[in-house]
C-alpha cells in the first residue's frame, strides 16, 4: 500500500521543490509513497487518504490546531525542520516522515 504524505504551506512554491527532492530520495530508496504539496486552503480536500501531514516551517505556529484537527484521524502531524526545509533536504525530510509513520 503506497503511503501519502501531504507538505502543507501557505501558497505551495517553494515546498514544491521539496517534494521533489523527496520523490527522488523515495525513488533511490525504493519506497512505496505518495508526495504533495497543497497550500493550507486545499489541505481537506486531499486530507482523507494521507498518512502524514507536514507543516512548513513558514506555518509552524498551526501545529497545535493541525494535530488537534487531523490526529483523531490518525494522521500524524508534524512541523519541517527550518534547517531541512532551508536545505531542500529531501532525503531528510522524507526520513522524518517515515519514521512519524512507524511511531
Amino acid at each position: 500500500m503506497t503511503k501519502k504524505i501531504t507538505l502543507v504551506c501557505n501558497q505551495g512554491l517553494s515546498t514544491s521543490m521539496v517534494v521533489k527532492k523527496m520523490q527522488e530520495s523515495a525513488k533511490i530508496k525504493g519506497v512505496d509513497v505518495y508526495i504533495e504539496a497543497v497550500p493550507e486552503s486545499d489541505l481537506k480536500k486531499t486530507s482523507k487518504d494521507t498518512h502524514v501531514i507536514l507543516l512548513g516551517p513558514q506555518i509552524s505556529y498551526k501545529l497545535n490546531r493541525f494535530k488537534e484537527l487531523y490526529q483523531p484521524q490518525g494522521i500524524k502531524v508534524e512541523v519541517i525542520s527550518g534547517a531541512d526545509y532551508g536545505m531542500i533536504n529531501g532525503e531528510k525530510i522524507l526520513q522524518d516522515a517515515l519514521s512519524l509513520m512507524e511511531g
